[in-house]
């Protein structure tokens, strides 16, 4: 609860809060980009994202702003960009070359949403047992938040935490989690990359398929890549928004219709407007993509949706509380173990249908490292298979969300919520 006794912040204007935002966001990007030296030393180690979470949050603490009682975060962030973002992620999904990728890669790709999902389940189970305090209270929901990160991305993550009304505080340290557990596992797919041959060989592997999808992405990336104009700026603000105004309108009268007619739905969360206006923007996204706007990803428009996405990111660091955010040290434990789940589980079924390790860790990291480091890690195994690790990082935007709600409903039942 707000202290209505606490002193005023410095900044109370939420233009100009937006403006400290826009250049904290341009600042944390421009150190990032640099090719080396200190800065690129550091964000070897700390990913940007953290930092857009959290130095709004230590604007926050500090009584710079005061987000609590901002309007750029809600309605303008969670209800207008969030959206805004998956229908521009969702648009670029390439299904049918996802599915001409081959079944051992899909069922590298299924296996690990389904360890994701089981893992939840019992890193919860298991975690609460050993310490129930720290188990206690939203964490469940903190979790489905991760999930929707580890099964999706950014949005996904951002849908669950506003679908399940995660405080801001467990949110944060989610994020935290988040970050520390992924990066790691990144580095060490990193380095077993570099041993791709020679675990491959002792596997039986088959990589005859890697050697044609080099070359078909390839020639689609450099087919369809070309300078933006304003009518294409213009049709991707008009698909954005527009979506996102029609979803309102449906979901405003819809949502609360259910929830009056099916008491059942209001239970599960359904009689929520948000969740109906999330569910309409990814799949208007989704059958966006089968037709010719899919194209639009050539001229930036993942691009601008991952910008959406990080002023939204911003928005919810400018509500934490950082010195409460490491009050449960003991979630990173928690983090490994459901980690660990995952390895083992996608560990076997990659031995039992003797895939190749690149498809073990492209499909691994497009759930827990998402579309921005899942290229990354394809790329060491070959620059031109970095799109492979695009398509299945933009296709858990598609799954997250859906996923990633049904292991919320899940953990909450366990929980008692």
């Amino acid at each position: 609860m707000i202290d209505a006794a606490a002193p005023q912040a410095l900044i109370e204007n939420d233009i100009v809060v937006l403006g400290l935002l826009a250049a904290v966001l341009g600042g944390v990007f421009w150190a990032s980009s640099r090719p080396s030296g200190a800065l690129r030393r550091f964000f070897d180690f700390v990913p940007p994202l953290l930092l857009c979470y959290f130095i709004p949050g230590i604007l926050n603490s500090t009584g710079v702003i005061d987000g609590a009682h901002s309007a750029l975060y809600n309605p303008v962030a969670s209800r207008v960009l969030l959206p805004a973002s998956l229908v521009l992620l969702t648009l670029t999904v390439d299904i049918p070359a996802i599915l001409r990728l081959g079944p051992k890669l899909l069922a590298m790709y299924a296996a690990t949403s389904a360890s994701i999902m089981l893992g939840g389940v019992l890193a919860f189970v298991a975690m609460r047992a050993l310490f129930p305090e720290t188990m206690g209270g939203d964490t469940w929901g903190g979790m489905a938040a991760l999930a929707g990160s580890w099964i999706g991305g950014g949005a996904n993550m951002v849908a669950m935490k506003e679908i399940f009304q995660v405080d801001a505080t467990t949110f944060g340290q989610f994020a935290v989690v988040d970050a520390a557990v992924a990066y790691v596992w990144m580095a060490i797919l990193l380095l077993l990359a570099q041993r791709a041959a020679s675990i491959d060989a002792r596997q039986k592997a088959d990589t005859a398929a890697l050697d044609d999808l080099k070359l078909r992405l390839a020639a689609y990336r450099s087919q369809h890549e070309r300078p933006a104009t304003l009518t294409d700026m213009a049709m991707i603000f008009g698909l954005a928004f527009g979506t996102v105004g029609l979803a309102h309108a449906v979901a405003g009268g819809f949502a609360p219709w259910l929830a009056e007619q099916a008491p059942w739905a209001r239970r599960a969360g359904l009689g929520e407007p948000l969740v109906w206006i999330i569910a309409i923007c990814t799949g208007t996204g989704l059958a966006l993509s089968f037709t010719r706007m899919r194209r639009l990803d050539g001229v930036g428009a993942s691009t601008i949706g991952t910008l959406l996405l990080y002023v939204l990111i911003a928005c919810i660091g400018m509500q934490m509380d950082i010195g409460a955010v490491f009050d449960k040290p003991a979630l990173l434990l928690l983090g490994v173990v459901w980690l660990g789940f995952h390895v083992v589980v996608l560990w076997l079924v990659g031995r039992l249908i003797r895939a190749p390790l690149f498809y073990f860790a492209v499909g691994s990291q497009s759930h827990i490292g998402g579309p921005a480091s899942a290229p990354v890690v394809a790329s060491v195994f070959h620059p031109a298979l970095a799109p492979v690790g695009a398509l299945l990082g933009t296709l858990g935007y598609a799954t997250g969300t859906v996923l990633a709600y049904l292991l919320g409903l899940a953990l909450k039942a366990l929980a008692g919520a």
